[in-house]
């Protein structure tokens, strides 16, 4: 018998699952059904944008490591993985290497701009060496008609389509990635996708990439590129010597640029602009060395640097002859 002032502890209700027996309904059994299946149609929606992105990652591509994190074993597996899907795609076997920097090394570029003459053969053989979409196609080199006597690129035009160039009262400015030694782009990546290595070239991860586009904004020289839909390469087209950190097929959804075609010159070879210009316009080389051609133009031509005042140190420079 309860004593008078001493309240009573209330049963707790059935479970919402279950009748006075214990025993599951029908109906609540078809409550908690619907409510599983709308769990997964609202899981199901929220990753149907990434079933609509091309090669959406293997297991073994989605739990991969960071670049700096991975074994020599490791690279390899993943090396091989890469190798059998271009393999796949393009019925070729590649050439794919994971060249390091080499010791003593810092590249730069110099770039003569009185004999440029705007032909835009140094842009071509960059789309060729370095597989980049031919539809649509994508250019990490820029080259400006700058009308002489100015250095102000907002008067400039990329979209010359002259029957012969150079045009009188013209000059001509090719930009791309000026591997800055203060690279804005690394710093506002919010995975570290992309990091200076120490030969000065800034390199992407594509296989980290998230495709914020972060560094693409950063940017002030307009040097790195989307893919908004997937990279198209002829099959005959496709470079088979390739580089993890360089040229090696992209997919939609990451962001790519120039790496001064890293797959040649960790070879101890030039860049492909630099060998197709038929003016000798382009020199590319090793500033370390106080022999190399590089160090004799920086010391005793009127270098610059494209938009110097932002601060981001330039390894890519310009100079006149006069």
């Amino acid at each position: 018998m309860t004593a008078p002032n001493t309240p009573t502890t209330p049963e707790p209700p059935p479970p919402a699952c279950a009748n006075n027996g214990g025993e599951i309904t029908r109906r609540n059994f078809l409550r908690a059904s619907a409510g599983l299946a709308a769990s997964v149609a609202g899981v199901a929606a929220a990753l149907s944008p990434l079933r609509d992105l091309d090669g959406f990652p293997s297991v073994e591509e989605f739990l991969q490591k960071h670049y700096k994190e991975l074994s020599k074993d490791e690279m390899n597996d993943v090396l091989q993985r890469i190798s059998g899907e271009v393999e796949k795609e393009y019925g070729i076997r590649p050439h794919l290497r994971d060249l390091k920097p080499m010791n003593g090394v810092e590249f730069v570029y110099a770039l003569n701009l009185t004999r440029c003459i705007g032909c835009r053969k140094c842009v071509h053989a960059c789309v060729a060496e370095n597989n980049q979409s031919r539809s649509p196609e994508i250019q990490y080199i820029r080259v400006l008609k700058m009308p002489q006597g100015t250095l102000d690129v907002e008067r400039s035009d990329h979209n010359y389509a002259p029957k012969s160039v150079p045009e009188k009262g013209f000059y001509y400015m090719p930009v791309q990635c000026h591997q800055c030694k203060n690279p804005p782009c690394v710093k506002v990546c919010p995975v570290k996708a992309t990091w200076q290595e120490s030969d000065g070239i800034t390199v992407i991860d594509y296989n980290w990439c998230i495709g914020c586009r972060y560094c693409e904004a950063a940017c002030p020289y307009w040097a790195r590129r989307f893919n908004f839909s997937k990279p198209s390469i002829p099959r005959e087209k496709i470079n088979p010597n390739m580089s993890y950190l360089g040229n090696r097929p992209r997919p939609k959804g990451v962001v790519e640029k120039c790496h001064f075609c890293i797959q040649r010159t960790r070879a101890g070879k030039y860049p492909a602009c630099l060998e197709v210009c038929p003016t000798g316009s382009r020199k590319f080389g090793n500033i370390l060395d106080p022999d190399s051609e590089v160090s004799y133009i920086l010391k005793n031509k009127r270098v610059f640097v494209l938009k110097e005042e932002v601060g981001t140190l330039p390894r890519f420079f310009y100079y006149f002859d006069a």
